[in-house]
C-alpha cells in the first residue's frame, strides 16, 4: 500500500490537527457533510438532478459521496479526470469541456466504449461534431452527446442560438451519435457581487435556453438533459426548472471568492467553509520591525493566485491579514499591539479559489474536530 504522507501515524490520534506536517490541505468533514446534504436537499425540493463539478474536488471519495446522497453523476473538465472517474466506477460522468484533437477523440470513444453507465461529452463545433460521428461509427458505438451553448460566457459553446440549433439537427441526425440536450454554463455570473444583479442576469440567460429548448421540441427533437449552473446562481436556476440538472461545484468546500459573491440576501450563509490550508509560523523575526509580520511556509506555490489572497480562518490574532511572501513563504500581517503567534503556530487560511489550490496538492487531510481521521487522495489530480 502506497504511503499517505508524513501525517499518515497522526491518523485517529486525538489533537492531531494541530501536529500536522505543513503546508497541509484540510478538509473538515462535518462541513463538508453539511454543505453536500444542503445542495441535495435543495435540488429534491425543487424537483431538479444534481450532477457537480469533479473539477473542484477531483476525488474518487468525494464523487461518491456526492452520488451517495443524490447526486446522478459527475461532470468532468477534462477527459483525464472522466477516466478517473469512470475506472474508478463513478457512473454519469459528463465531459464538459469539447475535446477535438484526435488523441483527445480516441480517448472519449474508448471510455464511451467501456462498461459505463451515461458517459456524455458536449460539441460545439460542426466539424468536431463530424470527427466524433465518424469515429464512433468506426468504433461501432453510438456516442451521447450534449450541445454545448456559450451562454454569454464565450469560454466554449456555439456562440449564437442558431449555431445551437444547427447543431443540435445535426446531432439527431448522426448516425454515431445520440443528441441528448443541451450544456448552458454562464460562468461569467458566478462571482457577480450584488445578488440582485446576479439573479436578473441569471433569468435572462435561463429565458434564452428556455427559449432554445422549447424550438428544438417543436421541430421534434428531444432534449431530455438540460445542464448547467453554478454555486453562484445555484439557488435562482434551480427554481426557475429549466434546467433538468445541476453542474454546481465549489459549493461542497467555499472559498474567498464565493463567500464575497454569496455574502448579501439570504443566501447568508449558504454552505460552509469546508476546505483550508493548514500553514506553521517558520518566522518570527519580523515581529521586530515596523508593520509586524511572522513568517509561514504557505506561499505561492501552496494556493491559487489567480485571485482574491487567502483569508484567516485561525491560529491567528483577530485582524491579521495574509500576504504572498514567494514561493514557499506567506507573511501574516499583525495588528499593532498583538500577540505574536509562538513559533510552529498553525494558521488555517481559507483557500482564495479551491479549484486550482486543490489542484497543488496530492492529498486532503480528513478532519473532524480536532482530529485527523482519514487521508484522501486527489486522484484525477494534474489529469487533462
Amino acid at each position: 500500500m502506497a504511503s499517505l504522507g508524513p501525517n499518515e501515524p497522526l491518523i485517529g490520534v486525538p489533537g492531531s490537527r494541530a501536529r500536522l506536517d505543513t503546508p497541509a490541505l484540510c478538509l473538515d468533514l462535518d462541513a463538508f457533510e453539511r454543505n453536500i446534504a444542503a445542495m441535495a436537499a435543495l435540488c429534491r425540493d425543487r424537483g431538479v438532478a444534481l450532477r457537480p463539478h469533479a473539477k473542484t474536488h477531483k476525488s474518487l471519495k468525494i464523487a461518491a459521496a456526492q452520488i451517495a446522497a443524490g447526486a446522478v453523476g459527475v461532470c468532468c473538465a477534462t477527459i483525464g479526470e472522466a477516466e478517473v472517474m469512470v475506472r474508478g466506477g463513478i457512473k454519469g460522468v459528463h465531459v464538459t469541456s469539447p475535446q477535438v484533437t484526435a488523441s483527445k477523440i480516441a480517448r472519449v470513444i474508448a471510455l464511451a466504449g467501456s462498461p459505463h453507465a451515461g458517459f456524455t461529452v458536449v460539441v460545439d463545433d460542426p466539424e468536431n461534431l463530424a470527427a466524433l460521428d465518424g469515429a464512433a461509427r468506426a468504433a461501432g458505438i453510438v456516442l451521447d452527446i450534449l450541445v454545448d451553448y456559450a451562454a454569454g460566457h464565450h469560454r466554449t459553446g456555439a456562440a449564437t442560438e442558431e449555431d445551437v440549433l444547427l447543431l443540435a439537427r445535426a446531432a439527431a441526425a448522426a448516425p454515431g451519435l445520440r443528441f441528448r440536450g443541451i450544456q448552458s454554463y454562464s460562468g461569467n455570473l458566478q462571482h457577480i457581487a450584488e445578488r440582485a444583479e446576479r439573479v436578473a442576469k441569471a433569468k435572462a440567460r435561463l429565458a434564452i435556453l428556455a427559449g432554445l429548448v422549447e424550438r428544438l421540441r417543436r421541430d421534434g427533437i428531444p432534449v431530455e438533459i438540460v445542464t448547467g449552473s453554478g454555486t453562484g446562481t445555484h439557488d435562482v436556476d434551480a427554481e426557475a426548472r429549466v434546467f433538468t440538472e445541476m453542474q454546481t461545484g465549489s459549493y461542497i468546500f467555499m472559498d474567498v471568492d464565493y463567500h464575497r459573491a454569496l455574502k448579501d440576501g439570504r443566501n447568508v450563509p449558504p454552505f460552509e467553509t469546508a476546505l483550508f490550508v493548514q500553514a506553521a509560523v517558520v518566522s518570527r523575526n519580523g515581529a521586530k520591525i515596523p508593520g509586524g509580520y511572522v513568517t509561514t511556509d504557505a506561499g505561492l506555490k501552496s494556493f491559487a493566485t489567480e485571485g482574491p489572497k487567502p483569508e484567516v480562518l485561525s491560529g491567528a490574532p483577530e485582524g491579521s491579514l495574509y500576504a504572498y511572501m514567494g514561493d514557499e513563504h506567506g507573511k501574516l500581517l499583525l495588528p499593532p499591539g498583538s500577540a505574536v503567534p509562538a513559533l510552529g503556530a498553525r494558521i488555517e487560511l481559507m483557500t482564495p479559489h479551491c479549484d486550482p489550490t486543490v489542484n497543488l496538492y496530492d492529498a486532503y487531510h480528513v478532519l473532524r474536530g480536532d482530529t485527523l481521521i482519514d487521508i484522501w487522495p486527489v486522484d484525477a489530480r494534474g489529469k487533462r
